[in-house]
């Protein structure tokens, strides 16, 4: 193979995979990935995707090993095939939010409501976390937070927090966490929390970038 023809069969393979890059619903699915292994259906369910779509999108995603999955009894479970992936991702998300100033204003624009715009870096919180100074609230679905969640947060997911807010114990602040900096649900739990009079704020990113920096997490399967 001459060496132009090699270049271009290089890039073509590289091309392969910033197509499956190139959709959004792929993305999001990427982004529930990060989380754990989570089932098709529940892929489905938290995409709003039918389960025939999501499907289609998840070969995609492995075909480009981006994914990998593995069989549990009458279940598929996916998880993303590597590190390596979730660091694409999230420098995808950060190239994003350089070159394209809507996503900065869209999320601004969202966490308008006062209080909301602060946040703790992952740093922060583990330093607030040694010092026993703040309650980490898991706002994410009940079933990623069995997969794997921070070792010291609990689980309150948003949809039951404004029903469970008094098992928050009193007198620390409140550090809401979730997917990661696109999720709003710790934002909107932040929010309520506020309006209730507590002392609330969110970390600037997601679980999955603090199991990356090598932070203590309790994991069924991941």
């Amino acid at each position: 193979m001459k060496s132009l023809e090699l270049k271009k069969t290089i890039y073509s393979e590289v091309a392969s995979i910033t197509k499956a890059l190139n959709n959004a619903n792929r993305l999001e699915i990427l982004d529930l990935l990060a989380q754990g292994a989570v089932s098709v259906d529940y892929i489905a369910s938290e995409t709003g995707l039918s389960v025939a779509n999501t499907s289609a999108h998840l070969q995609v995603l492995k075909s480009a090993r981006l994914a990998e999955s593995r069989k549990d009894g009458k279940h598929i479970f996916y998880q993303l095939a590597s590190s390596k992936v979730f660091e694409t991702l999230c420098s995808l998300r950060g190239l994003a939010v350089s070159r394209n100033a809507e996503i900065g204003r869209l999320l601004e624009d969202f966490r308008t409501h006062p209080g909301t715009l602060t946040s703790v870096s992952i740093e922060e919180l583990a330093g607030l976390v040694e010092q026993d100074e703040v309650v980490v609230l898991d706002v994410r679905p009940a079933d990623e937070y069995q997969t794997a969640h921070i070792s010291s947060s609990v689980s309150i997911p948003f949809s039951q927090l404004q029903e469970r807010i008094s098992e928050i114990p009193a007198g620390k602040k409140v550090v809401a966490y979730c997917r990661g900096p696109f999720c709003l649900m710790a934002d909107e739990a932040v929010k309520l929390l506020l309006a209730e009079g507590v002392d609330a704020t969110r970390m600037e990113k997601g679980f999955p970038e603090w199991k990356a920096s090598g932070l203590p997490v309790k994991a069924d399967f991941f």
